[in-house]
């Protein structure tokens, strides 16, 4: 994987790439909000040398630093899609866990026609209609919430949190650490990411993925109302649902093997 960087006007990010051929495919991995690139690293190396790969750390995460808060959820789209511009990438399959997979919904309303197919892992449905105006408020004032919280209780809560396995409890915690010292910029980055969330819901855009998509989701995925979410955005929008047995919301570090052996079987369709 070669590291590249793409200048914004808020900053620079950094992400990395193996481009095998233009005319294939290319998996587009989109870590989670406090996560970065290694989230995936079960998959690049399942992946890697098989198809084309891009991974980034997103916008004010890890090495995409120093970043200005001053962007919401549509810039940083943009800015993915113009990194898979420079790329020369046509035929993008988005990968996004949790945040990410928000965002690939984003690029699917903006970029509708330039989808080649759409996995959510561990996300949930970006429509208005799924959630309540009181997750709404409450996703508008996080920022306080992880400032104050104690570090160590953060640390403890975030790894266990997010994941079942000692590797995906482990790999959370190096990501956190990260910001270990600066819990201000950890807050900042999960506070302003929870806030562009509700703001994209707030617009009441259609989201619609017309390209083929997949929905995953595990079972003991407790952050927020993850498994509610998904249950519903089936059930509205036909689109299929693989429940991943004993995972938590970072199902892919739980469950690394299954996770990629759904992902090359969606390949294999699209």
């Amino acid at each position: 994987m070669k590291e590249n960087t793409y200048q914004t006007p808020c900053g620079t990010i950094h992400y990395w790439s193996n481009i095998l051929s233009l005319d294939e495919i290319t998996l587009v991995f989109l870590p989670g909000l406090t996560a970065d690139h290694r989230l995936f690293d079960k998959q690049i190396d399942c992946f890697e040398g098989k198809h084309n790969i891009i991974v980034w750390d997103a916008p004010a995460h890890a090495s995409s630093w120093p970043f200005q808060f001053n962007f919401d959820l549509f810039d940083k789209t943009k800015w993915l899609n113009r990194i898979l511009e420079k790329e020369e990438i046509t035929k993008p399959v988005i990968i996004g866990q949790s945040m990410g997979g928000y965002v690939g919904q984003v690029y699917a309303q903006l970029y509708p026609n330039q989808l080649t197919g759409f996995i959510s892992i561990d996300s949930a449905p970006l429509q208005r209609e799924y959630v309540t105006a009181v997750e709404l408020w409450l996703l508008k004032r996080m920022e306080p919430v992880y400032a104050h919280y104690p570090w160590k209780f953060l640390l403890k809560s975030g790894t266990e949190g997010v994941a079942t396995s000692d590797y995906g409890r482990n790999l959370m915690r190096e990501m956190m650490l990260v910001y270990d010292g600066n819990q201000k910029r950890y807050a900042q980055i999960a506070g302003h990411g929870f806030r562009i969330l509700a703001e994209a819901m707030e617009k009441n855009l259609p989201y619609e993925l017309t390209c083929p998509a997949l929905l995953i989701c595990g079972t003991q995925d407790h952050a927020g109302s993850c498994i509610r979410y998904n249950k519903a955005w089936h059930r509205n929008t036909k689109i299929p649902l693989k429940w991943i047995e004993g995972a938590g919301h970072n199902s892919n570090t739980d469950k690394p093997e299954l996770i990629n052996s759904l992902i090359e079987k969606f390949l294999s369709t699209i």
